[in-house]
């Protein structure tokens, strides 16, 4: 029996059928594959092959992170007044035109930490820029009423192509080595940007009001997630997650490199068994949501979260360990991948549509600004108590976003919504039907997660 309140042709529509979002698709996959291969290749290139530090790693991290916390409010708010494929567009040809000057340096023998930092800066924001446009694409291109499910194979497919990214990237930078290696991820981008050339379906017509300035509108999203409990708790939920997992992720790369001695071959397969259980986890949340409830499962997913770094934490040299990591990795992933496509499809449901890329722009705001920050605690930390304690506080801080949603009314969220909430003063309307569902072709009745994935381009992403 359908669902109540889905249009018939939501119900029956396979989003396989639908060219725009297969472009869309096929397109953010290759990048998230090229992502996975920089991931893999940049820390090899500056802890083996720089001799960078633990306070110069940090400073690379903090560096990269920077732009997100800068610009994703204004990304965002750019996002709704102008053509959102222009900017994925150009987000993905500057971050292809910068990243291509590393293996070259490399090649001519002038690559230094410097220029990694500038260049972790202007790919930073030239990925703020594409992430804020083409997260809120995504809801014009399928019908209200199939978000989850989208999401859910979104999440899926990238997860899958981020570990074949990782295995691809491992054997890239055993061939090539890890500076040539990154042009992977300079062909991904711009496969990514052909891709996204090629959607026909019309977007709305940009807003540009004369008499409003940028600052207005960024201050109307901010109130917006604000004024609505379930978007402000789970924005603090993601922002919270992100402070831990920041200060986690700054210093995992040189813990496993360097003090448990694995091998760059070694590290692509762990993070290739961790994307495995971000698919994994997408693929079961809906599911697991029906049977448990929203609100249930992102609690209890959150729980698990925390125990999944104690392999981490006691692990020491050696084969037995580096299994253990792994298959901890894999359950972390799991979770974050059941309780990130649950919560992102949450809030892009009840998101008026003029409120889409501004809503989405104030959870990276916050979610990145929290990472700059942990990066640089994690290298304070790190030189001064040393790594694995650091990782351990990384660890505890974990449960705090866990606090945060018990705490909550979310925690008891038995269904997912099925209908835009428009808080008071927002003047916000339902969003119409679609562009890609009114002018395409009614598909044949077969099936159908991401703030951020490929839209988060670090280990952990969006976490929750």
């Amino acid at each position: 029996m359908p669902p109540r309140n889905k249009p018939p042709s939501a119900v029956g529509t396979s989003l396989w059928r639908h060219r725009n979002f297969r472009r869309y698709l096929t397109g953010q996959a290759a990048s998230v594959a090229g992502s996975s291969i920089t991931q893999m290749a940049l820390p090899v290139l500056a802890v083996l092959h720089l001799d960078a530090t633990a306070a110069q790693v940090a400073w690379l991290a903090f560096l990269g992170q920077l732009p997100p916390a800068l610009l994703a409010l204004h990304a965002g708010a750019l996002a709704e007044r102008d053509s959102k494929r222009r900017q994925m567009i150009t987000g993905d040809l500057v971050s292809a035109a910068v990243l291509v000057t590393v293996p070259v340096s490399a090649a001519l023998g002038t690559l230094t930490l410097s220029q990694l930092m500038i260049v972790a800066v202007v790919q930073g924001a030239a990925s703020v820029l594409h992430d804020a446009a083409a997260i809120s694409l995504l809801p014009r291109l399928v019908d209200r009423s199939l978000i989850q499910r989208s999401n859910s194979r979104v999440g899926a497919l990238f997860a899958i192509a981020a570990t074949a990214g990782s295995h691809l990237g491992a054997a890239l930078t055993a061939m090539l080595g890890p500076a040539r290696a990154l042009l992977g991820d300079v062909t991904s981008f711009l496969i990514s940007a052909g891709c996204t050339a090629r959607i026909q379906a019309r977007e709305p017509a940009p807003v540009r009001p004369e008499a409003r300035r940028l600052r207005e509108e960024i201050g109307e999203g901010l109130r917006y997630v604000h004024s609505d409990e379930q978007l402000r708790t789970l924005t603090l939920v993601n922002a919270t997650a992100s402070f831990a997992l920041g200060l986690l992720n700054t210093l995992w790369a040189l813990y496993l490199l360097r003090t448990l001695a694995v091998s760059a071959t070694v590290f692509g397969v762990v993070l290739g068994l961790g994307a495995l259980g971000a698919a994994a986890g997408a693929l079961t949340a809906p599911a697991l949501a029906r049977r448990w409830g929203p609100g249930p499962m992102m609690l209890t997913a959150l729980a698990i979260t925390p125990l999944t770094q104690l392999p981490l934490l006691l692990a020491s040299p050696g084969l037995r360990w580096q299994v253990a990591i792994g298959a901890a990795l894999f359950l972390q992933l799991a979770c974050a991948g059941a309780a990130g496509t649950t919560q992102r499809s949450i809030r892009q449901i009840i998101t008026t549509a003029g409120m889409q890329a501004r809503m989405q722009a104030v959870s990276t705001w916050l979610t990145a600004g929290a990472r700059p920050v942990a990066a640089l605690l994690a290298g304070g930390l790190g030189t001064w108590i040393g790594v694995r304690p650091t990782l351990a506080a990384g660890t505890f801080l974990l449960f705090v976003p866990l606090v945060v949603l018990a705490r909550s009314p979310l925690r008891a969220l038995w269904h997912m919504p099925d209908r835009p909430s428009a808080p008071p003063g927002t003047g916000g309307d339902p969003v119409p039907p679609p562009l890609a569902l009114r002018t395409a072709p009614l598909a044949v009745p077969t099936p159908a997660r991401m703030e951020d994935d490929r839209h988060d381009r670090s280990p952990g992403g969006d976490a929750t």
